[in-house]
């Protein structure tokens, strides 16, 4: 059965990619960029005319608009790929004094996934991009209120998806399944090679796991849980995740710049504890 896929950041790299194998299978793929020239090549590249969408995921007013768009064109969405990601830039603070890479990473995912919700099916599937890089959020940091290094932003923001990817699987036990995935460290993306100066490894690995994460069996009761595809298996995301203290500081840093609480648009009536894997 073909499924509609929404990917964010499917301009270039690991997203196009993914975009072309998951489009390549017959499924109707929805793309996101932030530029309207790479999202009209990217369409070209991809072939028979998919849906795009524009929006700067730096900026939370583009994301609702996004997610509205979505739903006014669609009224059902079977997988939602938060692909989107950034790691070094000329410019690390957004408009409203908050790091580009907490915004992008964590924050527009998030809101983006709570907005689409209503429209994503019980047996749908939420795929969050972690990375191998994580470290514990620091709130205030979240919020714009302490300044951080390239690194330790981009850590802090990718252990904050998957964090909230937790939360969030706690709050929808009948589903969706909302999983985070580390695709692969050092993939041959834009952001690898501006960031670290390499050439990276092979985009297929990534697309690769993306793919099942979206489709498979292997992840229909992976909810709550993260993906490292680095060991190939299901592992623990670092030890923060688990931390009851550092996960409400989190999710009130959140809910306090998105406008919405984890609590909102519960599908089920109990919100099970998810147990570490």
């Amino acid at each position: 059965m073909t499924k509609t896929i929404l990917i964010t950041g499917a301009t270039d790299g690991l997203g196009l990619a993914t975009a072309k194998s998951l489009a390549g299978e017959g499924h109707t793929v929805l793309l996101h960029g932030r530029n309207g020239e790479k999202l009209a090549a990217a369409a070209k590249e991809i072939g028979g005319s998919p849906r795009t969408y524009q929006a700067d995921l730096s900026d939370l007013d583009e994301v609702e608009a996004l997610a509205a768009e979505v739903r006014k064109q669609h009224d059902r969405l079977d997988v939602l790929i938060n692909n989107a990601g950034v790691y070094k830039t000329k410019a690390p603070l957004t408009a409203t004094g908050l790091d580009v890479r907490f915004v992008v990473n964590t924050l527009a995912p998030y809101l983006l996934t709570q907005r689409l919700l209503p429209i994503i099916p019980a047996d749908g599937r939420v795929v969050n991009l972690s990375s191998a890089a994580q470290a514990p959020v620091n709130a205030d940091a979240l919020r714009g209120r302490v300044t951080l290094d390239d690194m330790a932003a981009y850590a802090q923001s990718k252990l904050g998806i998957a964090a909230w990817t937790r939360e969030l699987a706690r709050k929808h036990p009948d589903g969706p399944v909302i999983v985070s995935v580390n695709p692969g460290s050092l993939l041959a993306t834009k952001m690898v090679r501006e960031g670290f100066g390499v050439s990276g490894n092979d985009l297929s690995i990534g697309a690769d796991i993306l793919r099942r994460a979206a489709l498979s069996q292997g992840f229909a009761d992976a909810s709550g849980k993260y993906f490292d595809n680095d060991s190939g298996s299901f592992a623990r995301p670092h030890p923060a995740a688990f931390d009851a203290r550092h996960n409400q500081a989190m999710m009130s840093a959140i809910a306090e710049l998105t406008g919405i609480d984890v609590n909102a648009a519960v599908r089920g009536s109990r919100a099970d504890d998810l147990k570490p894997v």
